[in-house]
């Protein structure tokens, strides 16, 4: 991922204003690293099939990371978590104060898909990722999720119902990220099998993110933990043993699909996935 972080280093966004500190704070979550899974996956698929167009995928994981370090922004707002750690650093509302954090935020978000739209790739290719970002990202999508997570912040919902605020709030951004990576081999049928695949995967991650919760400290995490008991996690709702049992049986179940994945494929995504599948154990 070296080579991909190079990228972002060489296109953060840059703003030529008279604002004293807004360049800073369009840059400082995205220097502040992360664990850039999302940009892993799509890039993990392209090079498990055409490594050379890996230098044009760059800008659609750059995109998709554009577009989530603008959803860390906002959901760390006083109006939401009123979080004051993200990634290890005080989040932007702290920092600078809470006006920056959402215009900020909202500049991420569209430079994510000029980002996309300059991409090395056909008018077709480029408005196939367009979309499938912005489906998964926006009203159907990540801000879905959002909102039914603060609408029902302090109402319990049925685990159904919470499964399907995550699968918006979270999963959803996680299978476009793969689905992505299909797109722009030119392999749209794999694309909706890595599709239904991270949706899975994106399900496990918030279960465990929920578990890490209770059982990291911020400084572990990187952002503030012990934080969730007005939201409908599924530790709040299940319990941590429950949820611990949850999380194992999908992870089982997800390193069974990624075995029977074809060997190029497997072998470019398992270091990776085996890492995360696992990372609550």
């Amino acid at each position: 991922m070296q080579n991909f972080e190079n990228f972002l280093l060489n296109h953060l966004p840059i703003s030529k204003s008279i604002h004293p500190t807004y360049e800073e704070a369009l840059q400082k979550m995205l220097l502040a690293g992360g664990k850039r899974f999302r940009p892993a996956l799509l890039l993990g698929v392209v090079g498990a099939y055409n490594p050379l167009l890996i230098g044009g995928a760059y800008h659609a994981a750059y995109a998709i990371e554009l577009l989530h370090t603008y959803s860390l922004i906002h959901d760390d707002l006083p109006a939401m978590d009123n979080s004051p750690l993200r990634r290890g650093e005080p989040t932007l509302h702290v920092l600078f104060d809470e006006v920056t954090a959402i215009l900020v935020g909202d500049a991420l978000n569209t430079y994510s898909f000029e980002v996309l739209s300059n991409a090395p790739f056909s008018d077709y290719t480029k408005v196939a990722l367009i979309r499938e970002l912005s489906v998964n990202g926006g009203l159907n999508g990540m801000v879905l999720g959002q909102a039914i997570d603060c609408y029902f912040e302090n109402r319990p919902l049925c685990l159904e119902d919470v499964k399907t605020l995550h699968i918006n709030k979270t999963a959803k951004l996680i299978a476009a990220s793969l689905k992505m990576g299909a797109i722009i081999i030119g392999k749209e049928d794999l694309g909706d099998a890595l599709y239904d695949f991270g949706i899975r995967l994106g399900l496990l991650f918030q279960i465990q993110d929920d578990i890490l919760d209770v059982t990291q400290s911020s400084e572990e995490a990187g952002k503030l933990t012990n934080n969730d008991e007005a939201k409908n996690s599924f530790v709040t709702l299940l319990g941590l043993d429950e949820a611990l049992n949850q999380a194992n049986a999908l992870a089982d179940k997800l390193m069974l699909e990624l075995n029977g994945f074809d060997d190029n494929l497997k072998s470019e995504l398992s270091t990776l996935l085996t890492q995360y599948i696992n990372r609550h154990k």
